[in-house]
């Protein structure tokens, strides 16, 4: 895939595996986690990202950085599964990735705290 294009078509390929769209859990990763619903998604996405935060730990003694990359792609990709969950698109976080350029992550976090 190229990578200009990673997301659209990453995000297509996740969308095929819906059951609605054809989707068959008994040959599809992706499909079973659709069949099994959003707790399982999320179970995925939580167990994920202690992968990634343990590989990081592990890269700060030791240096090498190759398990975090493998668990940062794992953990992008079950969060690519959640957004076709709910019916998102990869897009839409890049869109509001881009609303916030610019902006101080402290300013951002409390805007979003008057909002609650």
């Amino acid at each position: 895939m190229k990578q200009e294009h990673l997301f659209e078509q990453l995000a297509a390929l996740i969308e095929s595996r819906k059951l609605a769209n054809g989707g068959d859990p008994a040959t599809s990763y992706v499909a079973k986690l659709f069949a099994k619903g959003d707790d399982a998604i999320l179970k995925k996405i939580g167990e994920e990202a202690t992968e990634t935060v343990m590989a990081a730990k592990d890269a700060r003694v030791s240096g090498d950085t190759e398990d975090l990359i493998y668990e940062c792609a794992d953990l992008w990709f079950h969060s690519l599964v959640l957004l076709a969950q709910y019916n998102l698109h990869p897009q839409q976080v890049l869109d509001e990735l881009a609303r916030r350029e610019g902006l101080s992550g402290l300013v951002e976090k409390a805007s979003r705290l008057e909002n609650l």
